[in-house]
């Protein structure tokens, strides 16, 4: 019976006004934000929530406070709007002659390191097939592509990949990047555990890299000195040439963004320093035409890479 009654209530319009209630927090505004008189605004609240059974938000005299159910609701209603939002920009693509659109979610180590040159060879030959790509860490990928934000992931090789299609995209090496007086910058190779006496600048706290070091130092009973979080390898490069200490990121990424600040890099002996790249999806045979075409380039690179 819900179901049926939310295929009736949830209009466009009404999805709107709950996300600017909640974003607003009085009835007042929200109306004012969506340019709906109070009146009407209230009225298509009371309706929803009376054809659905249920108390979406609590009524105070400062304002309106969302119910669990309405936090509920709330999710769905932004996925929904930007789904449609999405679907505005797919067919202005079209009108405007985009024959396809295809939506990326991968991770910092895989748009920094490969996807320039893999998307830049794609275009090339499918000029009117449209990329949105988004960076988000690696677990977010692989949420994003479950839940149906994008049709394509890459991830880190060591996340868990739930139900999705998994097959191996490149592969990386992590090395330590430092400034070129630090103690270890003559060596060729240290293990990780070598490099605990050292301040770290890391990523944020969500990386797969980050995630990953924290593990290592756990594992050697050692704690990782961390004095700073920040967002990206060009930023980790900076912090260390600045002396906030050193850190990991990988050999490709150091080539482009730390060897040309004068920095050092040195190979770790770890096993884990040698990481897999990974396309995910939900389905090969559920993909678009567009997004086949994309996934099977990708997959192919990896072919010639390795022969």
């Amino acid at each position: 019976m819900i179901t049926r009654n939310l295929l009736r209530r949830l209009d466009l319009t009404t999805l709107q006004l709950l996300v600017a209630v909640a974003e607003e927090g009085t009835l007042t505004r929200a109306a004012e934000r969506e340019a709906i008189a109070v009146s009407a605004a209230s009225k298509r609240l009371v309706d929803l929530e009376s054809s659905l059974g249920v108390t979406l938000f609590v009524r105070q005299a400062k304002g309106m406070q969302l119910t669990p159910i309405g936090e509920t609701l709330l999710q769905h209603a932004r996925r929904m709007l930007l789904g449609v939002e999405k679907l505005g920009l797919e067919l202005s693509e079209h009108v405007q002659g985009v024959r396809g659109y295809v939506r990326m979610l991968a991770n910092l180590s895989a748009i920094v390191q490969f996807l320039p040159e893999d998307l830049r060879a794609f275009i090339v030959l499918h000029e009117r097939i449209k990329i949105d790509l988004e960076e988000r860490p690696s677990d977010g990928v692989v949420q994003g592509v479950a839940d149906g934000w994008a049709d394509i992931g890459i991830c880190s090789g060591d996340v868990r990949v739930q139900d999705l299609v998994s097959v191996r995209y490149r592969e990386d090496r992590l090395i330590v990047v430092m400034p070129p007086d630090h103690p270890l910058a003559g060596q060729q190779q240290v293990s990780f555990s070598d490099t605990l006496d050292s301040d770290y600048v890391g990523l944020h706290s969500a990386s797969s890299i980050y995630r990953r070091t924290q593990l290592a130092a756990y594992q050697a009973e050692r704690p990782l000195r961390l004095r700073i979080h920040v967002p990206g390898f060009d930023a980790v490069c900076r912090m260390v040439q600045a002396g906030m200490g050193i850190g990991i990121i990988p050999r490709i990424a150091y080539e482009s963004l730390g060897q040309p600040l004068g920095l050092r890099a040195v190979d770790l002996s770890d096993a884990w320093a040698r990481r897999e790249l990974r396309l995910v999806v939900r389905d090969e045979e559920g993909l678009s035409p567009c997004a086949r075409l994309f996934f099977d380039h990708l997959r192919q690179i990896e072919r010639n890479t390795v022969r």
